[in-house]
């Protein structure tokens, strides 16, 4: 469960070994290299490409990461130091 919205998500180890937390539901996708949402396959692989409503025609299926649909995502996001000159 998220501790900032309370929806139940699902945990998935990455490709990297690092935990990522996603929406609980799988969605279909197609892979598209120019797509605009990411997502992550269940045995941890981050893809990119399209969501899709209909499981015709898909790459396959995986999980929206959280962070994307969190009400509280600005939240969770690390501040980044400024470089030095």
């Amino acid at each position: 469960m998220c501790g900032k919205c309370k929806k139940r998500i699902r945990w998935i180890k990455t490709a990297a070994g690092k935990n990522m937390p996603c929406d609980e539901d799988f969605v279909y996708y197609k892979e598209d290299a120019a797509g605009k949402d990411k997502i992550v396959t269940p045995d941890g692989k981050v893809a990119t490409g399209t969501i899709v409503h209909s499981p015709e025609f898909v790459t396959g299926f995986g999980y929206i990461p959280h962070f994307a649909t969190c009400e509280y995502e600005k939240m969770f996001r690390k501040k980044r130091r400024k470089a030095k000159k």
